[in-house]
């Protein structure tokens, strides 16, 4: 997590560096301190706001040493939504309370809170209802397992069916850790969890969709390919088999096509790693691919797309080599392992 430390008292620069040391190593952490109360290892502001605005797009939790009144104020003009806002945690100069005041589940704000408040001995203040209560929560296991969450108004409905004792069912075709109380992959319920690919899926009147991130595209390409012939290609494909394009996680090819412009060119529009392979190892890879001798004579491998999906992904096809205008689709599913008792952080 990338984490900027607000203080504005000498007591509140002192405990941010207790607070920074104890999260670097597992963190990218930054500290900022009023001008009053500086040191050499800190940025100095002297308007909260205006530095807060700065850091917001590129910070994923924010830690003010300060009152509650201040971060608030300092943090409420660049708010967005409940899926995207940043952790915002509020602790007093001395240490007693780390209090989360925004996105507790996704972003992690509670569990953060209580590992800074354990650390410097400190009470981590929770008050949503499902961690206060003991109760399993859909937007931590979901962040928790890399799982993105398609409806917060179904997430939110699920966590109050949660907090009034409602059973919630329990779908996926995934290996799974026991299911906690409140679930069930039995039985007829109102409102339920699916973890898959699936994107028309709707076992239960209310459905939380959880797309995991574990597909890993193959994709193979004529040289001079342009982005928008790739762009097409693979989103017809990921249509046609009805898989959600935010379920990939990256692009795998042949290592001669690393620096291949379209194809570089899609990848950072969808912020999407490549992962490159020789035509050795690819030609390493059991299974029934579908074989091109042309492509064998051009590239060394007989079939880049679902060779390298399959070699980068770990797993199983999904989607078997489709070809159009140049480039050549396949898609592969990594394996994964759904557990109910991972933290966020």
């Amino acid at each position: 997590m990338n984490i900027s430390i607000f203080s504005v008292t000498e007591n509140g620069r002192q405990l941010s560096q207790r607070v920074a040391e104890m999260l670097r190593g597992e963190h990218f952490v930054s500290r900022y301190c009023f001008h009053k109360h500086t040191d050499d290892d800190s940025a100095v502001f002297w308007n909260m706001g205006s530095m807060v605005g700065r850091l917001f797009q590129r910070s994923d939790a924010f830690i003010f040493i300060c009152a509650c009144g201040i971060a608030v104020r300092a943090v409420a003009p660049y708010l967005g939504t409940k899926a995207d806002d940043p952790a915002v945690i509020v602790m007093d100069d001395h240490g007693k309370f780390a209090i989360p005041v925004l996105s507790g589940h996704i972003g992690g704000a509670n569990c953060l809170a209580e590992i800074i408040a354990e650390s410097v001995g400190g009470t981590a203040v929770i008050t949503t209802a499902t961690d206060v209560g003991g109760k399993f929560s859909p937007d931590s296991f979901a962040v928790a397992n890399d799982l993105m969450i398609t409806d917060l108004k179904a997430a939110k409905e699920i966590a109050a069916a949660v907090i009034d004792d409602e059973k919630i069912g329990f779908s996926t075709e995934y290996p799974h850790s026991s299911l906690p109380d409140e679930l069930t992959a039995f039985g007829i319920c109102r409102t339920g969890i699916y973890v898959g690919n699936d994107i028309s899926a709707k076992p239960f009147d209310v459905t939380l969709r959880l797309l995991p991130r574990n597909i890993v595209l193959g994709i193979g390409c004529k040289k001079g390919t342009p982005e928008a012939d790739i762009e097409k290609a693979v989103l017809e494909t990921l249509e046609r088999y009805r898989v959600d394009i935010r379920t990939i996680s990256e692009i795998s090819t042949i290592d001669i096509k690393k620096n291949e412009e379209g194809l570089c060119a899609f990848a950072e529009k969808y912020s999407l790693p490549v992962k490159t392979y020789t035509a050795e190892e690819l030609m390493s890879v059991s299974g029934n691919f579908e074989s091109s001798d042309f492509v064998l004579e051009t590239t060394g491998a007989d079939n880049v797309c679902e060779r390298s999906a399959v070699l980068c992904s770990g797993g199983k096809l999904v989607i078997h080599k489709t070809a159009g205008d140049g480039v050549t689709v396949a898609a592969a599913e990594k394996p994964i392992y759904l557990d109910f008792e991972r933290k966020i952080l």
